[in-house]
């Protein structure tokens, strides 16, 4: 009987908490099938009739396409250069204990990002690099390095000392031991890091509202243009913001089963 209470409140519980995004999300697909006279309505229109119109004019746009491929080419590098980097150094935090480094680490990644982006503006300014992808992707690095190393670190915890050594033994160099048996042991970590990382880097909006231009700017800076000095275009303002959410929520889907594996596996070392 008590069972059954528990079993009965966890999965009460789970809905709960899966409730509330999806209800945000509907809202906003709901939000951009509807006129600017249905969404300036009080109350809310719940029984209205859908127009693709908003959709259509984000579309319209003969920008909005560049400004997705933008962001794909951001997040994407960013990600890549950050587990190049971020992966031998999570490596050799784990393997020689260095906690504070992983500490400050942590503690860059927790500070504003507005606290770097005056510096960063004022340098690529210097170098001419204003509205180039090697700004956006550098300034991007801030979010996807620490992170990643902050992750891959407890998965090179718990990968056992003996599984190295076993390697060195039949002869794997410390390179060859980390990229034939170390990577594909924490794969799993590789993923979730990966794609937290690429979400996290596809939703920036102060770097790229700042240091891009008409040839760089990122999606999340194009919805902002849906907000002018004297209205607010919820109808397109909701239906640009549907449409971005479409491509780390395809990349979450195809790949949540190695991104589970990887957020239970490395809570736990040994």
């Amino acid at each position: 009987m008590i069972k059954s209470v528990k079993t009965t409140l966890f999965y009460l519980g789970v809905i709960l908490i899966c409730l509330i995004p999806v209800f945000v999300f509907l809202w906003m697909f709901m939000t951009g099938l509807k006129s600017q006279a249905d969404n300036l309505s009080i109350p809310p229109k719940l029984i209205f009739s859908p127009t693709f119109a908003n959709f259509k004019d984000v579309f319209g746009q003969g920008n909005f396409f560049n400004y997705l491929l933008n962001s794909t080419i951001v997040a994407t590098f960013s990600v890549v250069i950050a587990l190049l980097f971020g992966l031998p150094a999570a490596y050799g935090i784990a393997k020689y204990r260095m906690q504070k480094i992983g500490l400050a680490l942590l503690v860059a990644r927790m500070v504003p990002f507005i606290s770097y982006l005056i510096p960063w503006f004022i340098v690529f300014r210097s170098l001419g690099l204003i509205d180039t992808y090697i700004a956006l992707i550098t300034t991007h690095l801030i979010i996807t390095l620490p992170f990643v190393i902050w992750i891959m670190v407890n998965f090179f915890e718990g990968v056992p000392a003996s599984l190295e050594e076993a390697a060195r033994v039949d002869g794997c160099t410390t390179f060859q031991a980390f990229t034939r048996i170390l990577i594909p042991v924490v794969r799993n970590g590789i993923f979730t890091a990966a794609v937290l990382s690429f979400i996290f880097s596809w939703n920036q909006f102060l770097f790229s509202l700042i240091l891009s231009g008409n040839n760089t700017m990122t999606v999340p800076v194009a919805v902002f243009q849906f907000i002018s000095y004297d209205e607010i275009n919820w109808g397109g303002l909701a239906a640009a913001a549907s449409v971005i959410t479409i491509p780390p929520l395809v990349m979450t889907v195809f790949i949540q089963k190695y991104m589970i594996k990887g957020l239970t596996s490395g809570a736990v070392k040994g």
